[in-house]
């Protein structure tokens, strides 16, 4: 039997290649989405984390009143990169933006001196901001406290729509995967239905018959994701370095690493189990079902 088994493995090699790949090619597609979707988390995150609010003061505060404030705000846990901006500071950040001075026109700065922040992350809702706003506002000393509304409104309503769709279509994706995988499978094991019968016919066992072809599941499986991996390296090398150097930023090694290691045990899992599962429907089946 053992011999039978070797020269009908060799036989099937072909259907296994095909097999291979196919599982490696849906894995490789599940993998660039599983990438997108890290990267786009990532993002997300960058640019909330971009998010400034201004802490304009009055004119006239006494520099140990804006200490206080500063101070304060530096002990907020949702206020991070806290600077004071004098007004000779915002003076020239004003022209550095390519504005005009307006000494020509004017012997005073009319603008205020600041405490700028950026906030966590967490914090870049409409909500949080409202709070955070009547928060600092209660300082006698602020005139008034600023954020970009527009954009903060703008930016979690295009996070929540591009959430659902990537939640979506990871979801049909992975529905997709499953079905192309088992599919794929069941084709390769097709040829190997007659072998699958006659060693059941000559007395041997279940466990028997479906040990080589489960341990070979497993090796074709880790191949497929060895392969899916390799080839989504290549893409994200090429893209981090070629097209999109400034995407490096939001590289997240451990994300990517458990990324490699879910497509590892998708490959594994699904192949394993469409191959017993193919195994066992060929056993219960008739011989004349064979043809």
């Amino acid at each position: 039997m053992s011999g039978i088994s070797k020269s009908s493995l060799k036989r099937s090699k072909p259907s296994y290649f095909m097999a291979i790949l196919g599982v490696a090619l849906v894995l490789f597609l599940l993998g660039i989405l599983g990438w997108i979707i890290i990267n786009a988390s990532k993002l997300e995150n960058y640019f909330k984390g971009s998010v400034q609010v201004n802490t304009f003061i009055r004119e006239g505060s006494r520099l140990k009143e804006i200490d206080s404030l500063r101070t304060y705000i530096l002990s907020l846990p949702y206020a991070r990169k806290v600077e004071y901006v004098s007004k000779e500071m915002a003076r020239k950040n004003f022209i550095k933006e390519g504005n005009e001075d307006w000494n020509k026109v004017l012997d005073y700065n009319p603008l205020p001196a600041s405490v700028d922040f950026y906030l966590d992350p967490e914090y870049v809702n409409k909500d949080s901001l409202d709070r955070i706003v009547g928060d600092i506002s209660k300082y006698f000393i602020v005139s008034e406290v600023k954020y970009p509304n527009a954009i903060v409104s703008n930016l979690n309503d295009v996070v929540r729509k591009i959430a659902i769709f990537l939640i979506v279509l990871s979801g049909i994706l992975c529905l997709i995967a499953i079905i192309l995988i088992d599919n794929t499978i069941k084709l390769a094991m097709f040829s190997n239905r007659f072998l699958i019968k006659t060693m059941q016919m000559v007395g041997a066992t279940r466990w028997f018959i479906s040990k080589p072809f489960d341990k070979r599941a497993v090796i074709n499986g880790l191949f497929s994701a060895l392969l899916a991996i390799a080839g989504i390296s290549v893409i994200i090398y090429i893209v981090e370095n070629w097209w999109l150097p400034e995407i490096k930023v939001l590289r997240d090694n451990t994300w990517l690493f458990l990324l490699f290691l879910l497509l590892t045990l998708i490959g594994i899992g699904i192949t394993f189990i469409s191959t017993h599962r193919s195994v066992t429907k060929y056993l219960k089946m008739k011989l004349d079902e064979l043809y």
